[in-house]
């Protein structure tokens, strides 16, 4: 499926902004220039120490215990199935001769020991919408850890990355000002030119995970979905991305979509193509304030754009609705409060995990990396088992939700 990966496009050359007269205190658009130019160099800098690309960026190995651990076994059992072998063997480490396995092998243990929790032959994938209007919630954290997580669990997924921000992008390896072209996202989809998201697939240093990227120049899809529909009043705008995603619902189990931190065309496109969705809050006062707005919006933009769909007899719903309590700061006197006002408020859909704020969480998202991701973690265990603990709940509950979808489809038949 994933098609081979696009040669990256040259370089611009950097353009050296002129120096700013100290007497001029405006910031035009010169200065902005100035600003980017640096900004860009920064960040190509950073990810030249960090950010690895594809070639070199390598998922992490996994030990007897965490492929136990994901199958559902004790260390002892996935011992004795090695000898028997019948499932990748692994390799021994040269020092200490443990025995490590490869993503790819654990994946293979995983879809064994796991097999009533994969996709059923006449099901499709479940698409998951990861959304919130406001930034800096730890959404794009959010959708790549539950995409990796999915994968280790066996599922084969596609992460689809739609903010124009591009940090999902980034999170995998490439940066999205310098090596990611309009064919390797949704743009020519929203143009019109394209009506099947296949060929913007691309593969990754994750197996079992590919990528459809975004990049800055995504932003004129907010020109081109309005076009659209004034062209063609039964385009449908907010159908797009749905449609386009019908080819590949039966070779995925899980689709995770990052969405822009705004309600745009491209989000509203998103949350409509979406089977579930997840959506990250802090327990602040302002992060919960921003969630009422973003119930408020989606309600009255669903409520219109059902009307318009109401003559085919089609309305939008969703199998499955959380609410993930993120970045949730133990010290912070004021979180206890918000928490409460969040449960009083979402009840049920409330996830019963709560992803810690940490310096594990910070430090990987400088690194641009996940818990995932990491092989060795070189500060206090205790503080990444917490972590990852909360990271490895919140996958499964998800999971949870996907296999259900998946069930009651098959019992209606559908």
């Amino acid at each position: 499926m994933s098609a081979p990966a696009a040669t990256p496009p040259a370089p611009v050359p950097a353009t050296t902004a002129a120096a700013p007269d100290p007497a001029d205190s405006a910031i035009d658009m010169q200065r902005i220039l100035g600003l980017a130019t640096k900004a860009g160099s920064m960040v190509e800098q950073i990810r030249g120490r960090l950010l690895a690309p594809e070639a070199r960026k390598l998922a992490p190995m996994f030990s007897t215990a965490q492929v136990a651990a994901l199958c559902g076994v004790d260390k002892a059992h996935v011992n004795y199935r090695v000898t028997k072998g019948d499932l990748p063997v692994g390799q021994l480490t040269p020092s200490g001769g443990k025995r490590e396995f490869t993503l790819a092998e654990t994946r293979q243990w995983a879809r064994t020991y796991r097999h009533e929790r994969m996709r059923p032959a006449d099901q499709r994938a479940i698409c998951v919408a990861v959304a919130n209007f406001k930034g800096g919630v730890s959404k794009t954290t959010s959708a790549m850890v539950l995409a990796q997580g999915l994968s280790m669990r066996g599922h084969r997924v596609l992460a689809i990355d739609i903010d124009p921000q591009g940090s999902l992008t980034t999170l995998h390896g490439l940066l999205p000002e310098a090596e990611v072209s309009e064919e390797m996202t949704i743009s020519l989809i929203c143009q019109g030119t394209s009506d099947d998201i296949t060929p913007a697939i691309r593969s990754t240093y994750w197996d079992g995970l590919d990528l459809v990227a975004a990049a800055p120049f995504l932003f004129g899809a907010e020109f081109a979905l309005p076009a659209r529909q004034m062209n063609n009043p039964q385009a449908r705008f907010w159908d797009v991305l749905n449609q386009a995603m019908e080819p590949i619902r039966d070779f995925y189990d899980v689709i995770i979509m990052d969405t822009p931190p705004s309600l745009s065309y491209v989000t509203i496109n998103g949350l409509w193509a979406a089977d579930g969705l997840v959506v990250p809050v802090p327990p602040s006062g302002l992060d919960f304030a921003s969630s009422a707005q973003f119930w408020s919006l989606l309600a009255d933009l669903g409520s219109n754009l059902d009307h318009q769909d109401a003559a085919a007899g089609m309305r939008k719903t969703f199998d499955f609705l959380h609410i993930l309590l993120s970045r949730v700061d133990h010290v912070d006197a004021a979180a206890p409060a918000v928490r409460q006002w969040i449960q009083a408020t979402y009840g049920e859909y409330v996830l019963p995990v709560e992803i810690p704020k940490t310096t594990v969480t910070s430090n990987k998202a400088a690194e641009f990396a996940t818990v995932y991701d990491v092989q060795k973690y070189d500060g206090s265990a205790k503080t990444y088992k917490r972590a990852v603990d909360a990271y490895d709940r919140f996958v499964d509950l998800v999971e949870e939700s996907i296999v259900e979808t998946w069930r009651k489809r098959v019992a209606a038949g559908g």
